[in-house]
């Protein structure tokens, strides 16, 4: 596997008061990592299913993959983004749907642990426990102010992990007082229908369906106010803000599903053979195949260090008190789309080389590239991200990195 290049990047040290020691790391990518066997072993059940297992479900939980970006005071791991895209790099490696499912629930839940009053709070995580959770924060939703809360109607796609959860975080606007707000709206599951219309090309086993609520009253107390309100608890991760709080998740994918893809070519394909003639070569005997190998490693490597490196300075920010400049976010996002282009590039050459045998259903190969090009379809990783911070480069005034 690729070497971890955990070190903070060059010129910017590791603060005092950094929260995260490498045992932390060390025992997340340890969890990880002793539950990969159980998760490709469901892979398939996931995808028949169009939703993750109950034993995908349950390994994840019981491993403490949702409590990843979860407040240490309510019993998470408050990990920081460099350990967050290891580890979920580990599970897309396993189990590309279940690796998303994680980077989604384990973000539904530490938002609303991070952000909510005391009395939601209390409700969500009864006695300690940690529930499962999804989120769309696109304002997809619209509501009306009422007493000590609001009136939330509206439908929301893209909900991956929908099936298994039990509280919704939704994204809606608000209009108050001449302006408008976009804000969090917490609820059961249970309180939301849910469309069955993922029938889709690739990341089928996260099952993200659509949602809908008509006229549901939210309590004031499970609502926050997107990039105004602060943090209730936790640390220094929940200062991050958008899109750095959620781009790194998108790397850590991307750089999974890469190295599957290698692994697939490299170690499981190479004694298989090619042509018309007598003289038939190897897969790993073949030039292209070779140059993919090596190529193919040094830029999945390169890019996670590359997304590594500026996620350490963003946290080095926030360590030490201060914001993330908007450069720094618009690099954040960029980064991730980096990873997710040159993922989707490499994906495509194993599939390619790999020959007739990549179509098959049982192979890797052909779920790595509709997977791969799936999650190269969402807004965080677009070409727009790229965009945004070309015009931060050339000093373009006001410049939103989540445009």
């Amino acid at each position: 596997s690729l070497d971890m290049a955990c070190a903070p990047p060059r010129g910017v040290s590791r603060p005092m008061n950094h929260v995260h020691t490498p045992h932390s790391r060390d025992r997340l990518l340890s969890a990880a990592k002793s539950i990969a066997p159980t998760l490709t072993e469901q892979a398939a059940k996931d995808e028949s299913g169009s939703t993750l297992s109950g034993e995908t479900v349950g390994t994840l939980e019981d491993a403490g993959m949702f409590r990843l970006k979860l407040p240490e005071a309510l019993g998470g791991a408050e990990a920081d983004p460099a350990t967050q895209i290891l580890v979920l790099e580990e599970l897309a490696f396993a189990n590309t749907a279940a690796s998303w499912c994680t980077m989604v629930g384990a973000t539904a839940v530490a938002l609303a642990g991070a952000f909510l009053e005391d009395e939601a709070v209390a409700e969500i995580f009864p006695r300690g426990r940690v529930p499962r959770g999804a989120v769309v924060a696109m304002p997809m939703g619209y509501t009306k102010v009422v007493d000590s809360g609001y009136r939330l109607s509206g439908r929301w796609p893209f909900a991956s992990g929908i099936r298994h959860s039990e509280w919704l975080a939704a994204g809606a606007t608000v209009e108050r007082g001449g302006r408008t707000e976009r804000r969090m709206m917490v609820f059961p599951t249970a309180s939301a229908e849910i469309h069955d219309n993922w029938q889709v090309a690739g990341l089928k086993g996260t099952g993200s369906c659509d949602f809908s609520v008509d006229d549901l009253f939210v309590p004031e107390a499970f609502s926050w106010e997107q990039r105004v309100d602060p943090p209730k608890r936790g640390g220094p991760l929940y200062r991050i803000e958008h899109p750095g709080f959620v781009a790194n998740e998108h790397a850590g994918f991307a750089i999974g599903v890469g190295r599957r893809a290698l692994d697939a070519v490299s170690a499981r394909e190479s004694d298989k053979q090619r042509g018309y003639t007598d003289k038939r070569a190897s897969l790993a005997a073949r030039p292209a195949v070779q140059r993919l190998i090596g190529q193919g490693h040094l830029r999945l490597r390169a890019a996670r260090s590359l997304a590594i490196e500026l996620n350490e300075e963003a946290w080095a920010k926030v360590c030490a008190g201060d914001k993330v400049p908007t450069q720094l976010q618009g690099e954040l996002r960029a980064v991730a789309t980096h990873c997710t282009d040159v993922a989707l590039d490499v994906v495509s050459k194993a599939f390619r080389y790999a020959g007739g045998g990549a179509i098959y259903e049982r192979n890797i190969l052909q779920q790595c590239l509709r997977d791969m090009n799936a999650a190269a379809q969402h807004l965080m990783v677009s070409d727009i991200a790229y965009e945004n911070l070309g015009q931060m480069l050339l000093g373009v005034p006001d410049v939103n990195p989540m445009q």
